[in-house]
């Protein structure tokens, strides 16, 4: 598919998507959620590709939602109905990045804030660079955070930390993400996407019917309550 803020390239049975909006730090706006979500369904018909790695252009992973976003301002005084539909948007995509049948790998660098640690969280690993940090930004601005974002976050860290990312809204840094159990590994800035194709090249190589069983099962025991409990956190914001 055509893509404006996302490059998706394959190589063999690898695949990378980046993030491509390195100009606005790759904010997440409803056109990019859209395209996340498009090319994490496109790899359903993908029977080649066995790891996808997301990664992100320019400085940062992401800076999270795109508070300037036009369609955000758009829908300001749109009726609620509107808005609680395209409020799904995020939703969708992370929904459609957890589901994915391959392997994913969030190679993160820079800073990863709100919506974009959601992202990063519905992926089966993430490895960091020494300078990445992330925050949890929407509780400074009166928000919730949504997009199923809080049972991630739970899984990862557990709920004393969690609660600690989601309310205090603080910068963690790599190395304190990685202690907690959100980041799998950290590397040098400039050993990011070389130990990601590293972990990618080791999970392509096992046989791809039993690697995404298992890992369909582990995300459908880890995820057994998240529909019931906060299928509409949309609705809390």
């Amino acid at each position: 598919m055509n893509t404006k803020d996302l490059i998706v390239e394959r190589k063999g049975h690898i695949a990378t998507v980046t993030l491509n909006r390195p100009e606005k730090l790759n904010a997440l706006s409803s056109a990019l959620l859209l395209e996340i979500e498009a090319v994490a369904l496109e790899f359903r018909d993908d029977v080649e590709t066995r790891v996808v790695i997301f990664n992100g252009a320019g400085k940062h992973f992401s800076a999270g939602a795109d508070l300037s976003d036009p369609a955000r301002k758009a829908r300001a005084d749109a009726p609620l109905v509107e808005k609680r539909r395209a409020m799904r948007v995020g939703h969708r995509a992370v929904r459609a990045l957890f589901e994915m049948d391959q392997i994913t790998i969030a190679a993160i660098h820079g800073a990863a804030v709100g919506g974009a640690v959601v992202l990063a969280a519905a992926m089966d690993f993430r490895i960091g660079s020494e300078d990445c940090f992330a925050y949890v930004a929407e509780i400074n601005l009166g928000m919730n955070l949504n997009w199923l974002g809080l049972p991630l976050l739970v899984r990862h860290v557990g709920p004393s930390r969690a609660k600690r990312m989601a309310i205090l809204g603080q910068k963690e840094k790599a190395q304190t993400l990685l202690d907690w159990g959100f980041l799998d590994e950290v590397v040098p800035r400039d050993r990011l996407m070389e130990r990601a194709l590293e972990i990618a090249e080791a999970y392509a190589a096992q046989p791809p019917v039993p690697a995404q069983m298992i890992k369909r099962s582990v995300n459908a025991i880890s995820s057994a309550l998240d529909q019931s409990i906060m299928h509409m956190d949309f609705d809390q914001y």
